[in-house]
């Protein structure tokens, strides 16, 4: 069975000759995620760690990173002197640079291995990119909030339209740079003035804009619900969306795959390993990951459980660490 359907047969809850595996990191550092457009060899990075990254693991599917992307590049939120100023926000159209060297970094990287394997882009949702502007204020979520409280119409003006420019990303890179999906990167906002009906009222429409949009294009979407560095979600908040997989931070949230899976109506899951530095995948010992390994699949099961973690990897990971993930996991499949 070829790798592409191996995964698509996860996907859909079918049943599978092993579990497949997914992991990803990051190919450019972290200064660079923000400067693709200034540096276009910071791209040039991106798209030969993607190869290597291939050509060395032969992966059961690829994340393609959107490293140097990471900055909406709209110049009224560059400076808010009010949140009535987000009323001025345009999208930044479809042949924006921002949005063409995306689509061709994806084509490159398809073009190089989309046929063995299936491909999803990263996106991030619009409060991400929003709250990224404001990364050296040191309290990114407490700006948006602060938005949100003053003036909650404009804010979320604000991120259905940078959706609108989203959207087109996501269209694009599946119709023109061939992915076969996208991966919808979400948070809850950190910080509790933005309570469950007030997330759904300003930043969940937006999401969905994307989502929607991408579900148009491609019924193989997952949603990464963000625990990055230890932030907390409401999972419950995404129940309603509509993506094939789902992707949280199983070791934050303390909610199994198993637990997952139920929360999310069967649906197939990603996940199971703590992804930061001192865990058992990036520290500990072959037997130690072997071990954690059996412990998801007989939770869990072999059906609609893709094994990965909970979110990028630390990108000194020695991959044979994540062959060892794999291939216990096969060796457990032929016997469940």
């Amino acid at each position: 069975m070829s790798k592409r359907q191996l995964v698509l047969d996860a996907f859909n809850n079918k049943p599978v000759e092993r579990v497949p595996v997914g992991f990803w990191f990051h190919f450019a550092d972290s200064g660079e995620f923000t400067e693709g457009l200034r540096n276009p060899d910071i791209i040039r990075k991106n798209i030969e760690g993607h190869k290597k990254f291939v050509a060395k693991f032969r992966p059961d599917f690829v994340k393609i990173m959107s490293d140097g992307f990471f900055e909406y590049p709209n110049p009224v939120l560059f400076n808010i002197e009010s949140p009535e100023k987000l009323l001025d926000l345009k999208p930044i159209g479809p042949e924006h640079p921002w949005i063409e060297k995306q689509v061709g970094l994806v084509r490159t990287l398809t073009d190089s291995f989309g046929d063995e394997v299936l491909t999803f882009y990263n996106i991030f949702a619009p409060a991400t990119y929003f709250k990224m502007l404001y990364e050296k204020t040191g309290n990114r979520d407490k700006v948006l909030a602060d938005l949100t409280m003053q003036n909650k119409d404009a804010v979320k003006h604000a991120l259905n339209t940078i959706a609108e420019d989203l959207s087109t990303l996501a269209r694009r890179v599946i119709t023109e740079g061939k992915a076969d999906g996208i991966y919808l990167s979400v948070q809850n906002v950190q910080d509790s003035r933005i309570t469950p009906e007030l997330y759904n009222e300003v930043i969940a429409p937006s999401e969905l804009i994307v989502l929607e949009t991408a579900n148009r294009h491609s019924e193989n979407n997952i949603l990464h619900i963000c625990g990055y560095e230890g932030s907390r979600n409401d999972l419950n908040l995404y129940v309603h969306y509509n993506a094939k997989v789902i992707n949280w931070a199983v070791n934050v949230e303390g909610i199994s795959l198993a637990e997952g899976k139920k929360l999310f109506g069967g649906r197939a899951v990603i996940g199971g390993f703590d992804n930061r530095p001192g865990g058992v995948l990036h520290s500990g010992s072959k037997e130690e990951i072997e071990a954690l390994t059996e412990k998801l699949i007989r939770e869990a099961g072999k059906t609609g459980i893709i094994l990965g973690a909970d979110c990028t990897v630390p990108g000194d990971i020695d991959l044979k660490r994540l062959d060892w993930v794999r291939n216990k996991a096969k060796d457990l499949s032929s016997q469940l």
